[in-house]
């Protein structure tokens, strides 16, 4: 083992740094624990914080959105959301698509804001893509869900889309990370977190007893690699390098959106909500009409939010070293120290919300 962390050092040292490494599920109704379908995103992206907004515009579907922290609100990009007709999405990237034109690149967050003003199903989000101008200027995978409990994930590039629907698949559960099912094969990024998704949630999955926590609490906070079946923070190493892990230095989110039961009217969606790097930050409960203050932008000229900022203070701790790879080294005793306290926080929340429900 002490061989290998040697060579592995000493091969990351040398490799390129990607910032957009998401990591993504969908989980049905029957994988889920409560009954209800979870749309899951844990976001890494170069833009370094987030908040949450609720979105309103005449003649518009009003929603709640994840959109980048700025010195002005804006709104026209969001990165994930819930709407008032039940309806949600997210994404990721997808490097093993056809590359986008040129000169427009980087479209996904306004394609989403537009899908959660218009979109009511699965179908409609399919239709959207359809009717929309082309180049669309997106290279990614869509995840939805509506108020049916219908999920699917789009593979979208510039000119084409593939569908795969949550209900095709036998274990009531899809995944994504950077890389597309239809793309070209071994290309794209993200094999090792699909992977290291699947081991840590195995049990789960058999058992149909996925809950909100077990993405944002457990998959967003453990450092486990799977394919040397080593999880650094259940170890008694002091570093760890930042490679192929779930929670990267570049996550800025990990976010559950626990959709509908039967019958049930869209006020009862949940988004469970760590808008910042997961192991330094905590977990807030969000419906669509309220979201804690401390998630909301402080101010129309400074949109960022307090529980961002707050937890890019904490990350110094985590990755102290901060010239020339220094960014790639986790400090792991920080990592225990800070990840008990925060998750302590969040799963009080997470009680006293499925009390009241």
């Amino acid at each position: 083992m002490k061989a290998f962390k040697i060579l592995a050092a000493a091969l990351i040292a040398t490799s390129a740094f990607r910032a957009d490494a998401c990591t993504s599920m969908i989980v049905s109704a029957k994988a889920s624990a409560d009954g209800r379908p979870i749309l899951w995103k844990h976001r890494d992206t170069s833009a370094k914080d987030n908040f949450l907004y609720r979105v309103e515009k005449p003649g518009k579907i009003g929603y709640v959105g994840l959109f980048n922290g700025s010195d002005s609100l804006r709104t026209d990009e969001a990165w994930m959301g819930m709407n008032d007709a039940g309806f949600a999405i997210m994404n990721t990237v997808a490097y093993n698509l056809p590359a986008n034109s040129p000169d427009y690149i980087d479209r996904e967050g306004f394609v989403m804001a537009q899908a959660l003003e218009e979109c009511k199903t699965v179908d409609d989000f399919e239709a959207l893509l359809e009717r929309l101008p082309k180049p669309l200027g997106v290279m990614t995978n869509f995840g939805v869900m509506d108020a049916s409990g219908n999920g699917a994930y789009f593979e979208t590039d510039d000119y084409t889309f593939e569908r795969y629907n949550l209900s095709d698949a036998d274990n009531g559960v899809l995944i994504r990370t950077n890389y597309a099912y239809g793309g070209t094969p071994d290309e794209g990024m993200g094999y090792i977190r699909h992977q290291n998704v699947q081991d840590l949630l195995a049990h789960q999955i058999e058992t149909g007893s996925i809950t909100p926590a077990s993405l944002t609490e457990t998959l967003s906070r453990t450092f486990y690699n799977s394919v040397t079946c080593f999880d650094a923070a259940q170890s008694s190493e002091k570093w760890a390098i930042d490679q192929d892990f779930i929670p990267r230095h570049s996550s800025t989110s990990s976010i559950a959106i626990e959709g509908l039961k039967p019958g049930e009217d869209a006020s009862a969606m949940v988004m469970w909500a760590n808008i910042a790097y997961p192991p330094c930050s905590h977990v807030v409960a969000v419906t669509l009409d309220s979201i804690p203050a401390d998630a909301l932008p402080i101010a129309a000229d400074y949109a960022h939010a307090r529980l961002s900022l707050d937890a890019m203070e904490r990350m110094k701790q985590v990755f102290p070293i901060t010239r020339g790879n220094g960014e790639k080294y986790i400090d792991l005793d920080a990592v225990r120290a800070i990840s008990d306290e925060q998750s302590g926080i969040s799963l009080e929340e997470y009680a006293r919300k499925a009390a009241s429900r």
